[in-house]
């Protein structure tokens, strides 16, 4: 079978960086290929070579056995490839409809034929089983909403390749299960699809075959019937990786964090947040398990002083900090990993210096007399930083914007836990990191727990609270209905709680 895509020794720099060097890579019609590797590893790069955002140093691209030069995305998605980025090209205040049409051939604004695009739409969407509504805002979606516009957007513009970065990184499981099976379906009928992730089980449970990227160079493509995650976690990041973490006994102490009875109202005015209460220790990591959007969000945010509750109290260490301002609550001890590293965690315009250094600037060392930094320390903290959290970059000049999703995570990461916290609030730590990185990061967590600090731990990934958490409780609709040590726990138990069956008394 001839390959539909041939990319040739393909080799691109940037100024300090050879983020690819020398890749060939093939894929085969109605294949599902994972292109996998760690963060920095040149995956996302390889791919704008391939969508037009990039032009290569060296090498050469065939597409359905054409020699093609794409000086632009215009250009790659007119050949048939459609490529769905991590975060996500829509334009929040058009409706669905106008981002699936808008830019095709004769645009012609305004005078869309509306009601014929709508049809053909809705007709490609009923195809695939993607739900959306085209008349819906984008501003209004769910991120797994977001997404399955994208992919109709590809389809209405008969993409042939369809290459999508980090598709479950912002998703639900549920969500994640429902496209995979879309991909499976697109795959059957003759689509080729280019999986750019990190995560090893969703490699060996969709892609055909496999091909791994270290240090922008290709380690190995096999079949994914010929691997396993041990295998794969080797191959990307050059050694062998421990998916257990070793975690000592927990040994909780005086409690840091006591909610009662608190009431958060979202943007909608509804409560996302219903009279919940729970209590956290020193020493101990606290995992709140449950579907994405039961009030994860807003339980992290209100502690953290960045929304205001309706109701109830949130006590530190003793002390009413019940709506103060974050700066306050960040003096008072508490670090925030949060969920959304790009509104919340940093400043993508700043370099990785300034970002590091954002809540402590103006303190010692990094502050001298008459508030002047200190230049050379603020710099060689954020030296050691970078190099300890294994963040690639060329240096700790460039800005945040440059890194890749998972760099930039780790950034934020690096940041919170070296302030050494009272209260870590640690929300999706791992999201968009790689298995190396994340092996690192939870070593941080456990460290910071065995410091003393009370960590709460908030995630999607139940592995990822099964293997941190001491103690587990569950969310759902904005209340804890069950709370359980983690000692051999009853996922199934711990299942039905998140669906909201089979809530405990007094929980």
């Amino acid at each position: 079978m001839q390959p539909i895509l041939k990319m040739v020794n393909i080799t691109k720099t940037f100024p300090g960086v050879v983020a690819n060097r020398n890749v060939t890579l093939e894929v085969l019609p109605g294949e599902i290929h994972a292109l996998l590797g760690e963060n920095g590893a040149g995956k996302s790069t390889l791919m704008n070579v391939l969508y037009g955002l990039y032009r290569p140093d060296a090498g050469e691209i065939y597409f359905e056995g054409q020699k093609v030069n794409f000086d632009s995305a215009k250009d790659a998605i007119g050949a048939g490839i459609g490529m769905i980025h991590q975060h996500f090209m829509l334009i929040p205040v058009h409706t669905v409809l106008d981002n699936i049409i808008m830019g095709l051939p004769g645009d012609q604004g305004i005078f869309y034929n509306r009601a014929y695009h709508r049809d053909k739409v809705l007709e490609i969407a009923g195809r695939y089983g993607l739900e959306i509504d085209p008349d819906a805002l984008v501003q209004d979606l769910s991120v797994g909403a977001q997404q399955r516009v994208e992919i109709v957007k590809a389809l209405y513009r008969k993409a042939k390749l369809l290459i999508m970065d980090e598709p479950t990184a912002v998703l639900t499981p549920q969500e994640v299960k429902e496209l995979f099976a879309t991909l499976k379906k697109l795959a059957s009928e003759g689509m080729s699809i280019i999986l750019i992730t990190h995560k090893l089980n969703e490699v060996l449970e969709v892609a055909d075959r496999v091909t791994v990227l270290r240090d922008g160079q290709v380690i190995k493509t096999l079949n994914t019937r010929d691997a396993n995650e041990k295998m794969l976690a080797e191959l990307m990041v050059g050694r062998e990786v421990n998916f257990i973490p070793n975690k000592a006994p927990c040994k909780p102490g005086s409690v840091v964090l006591e909610i009662k009875d608190v009431v958060v109202k979202n943007q909608r005015g509804l409560k996302a947040l219903n009279g919940l209460s729970l209590t956290l220790r020193s020493g101990e990591i606290l995992g709140i398990a449950g579907v994405d959007g039961n009030g994860q969000t807003e339980l992290a945010e209100v502690i953290a002083g960045l929304i205001k509750p309706v109701s109830g109290t949130i006590l530190l260490k003793g002390e009413l900090i019940t709506g103060k301002k974050p700066r306050i609550i960040t003096e008072k001890g508490v670090g925030h990993i949060p969920e959304d590293r790009h509104k919340r965690g940093l400043v993508l315009d700043f370099t990785l210096t300034e970002n590091i250094i954002l809540q402590s600037y103006y303190k010692e060392p990094w502050c001298g007399k008459f508030g002047l930094l200190n230049l050379n320390n603020i710099k060689n903290l954020a030296v050691e930083l970078l190099e300890n959290y294994r963040v690639k970059a060329p240096h700790s000049e460039v800005t945040a914007r440059t890194l890749s999703g998972g760099n930039q995570q780790k950034v934020v990461v690096a940041r919170e836990i070296s302030r050494q916290p009272q209260l870590l609030l640690a929300v999706q730590p791992t999201r968009g990191v790689d298995v190396g990185a994340i092996e690192y990061i939870h070593a941080q967590i456990i460290k910071e727990r065995d410091r003393g600090a009370a960590v709460l731990l908030i995630s999607t990934e139940l592995s990822e609270i099964l293997a941190l958490s001491d103690r587990i409780a569950v969310i759902h609709k904005g209340q804890i209905v069950g709370e359980l040590p983690n000692e051999n726990p009853d996922i199934n138990e711990i299942g039905l709680m998140m669906a909201g069956i089979g809530k405990k008394k007094g929980a």
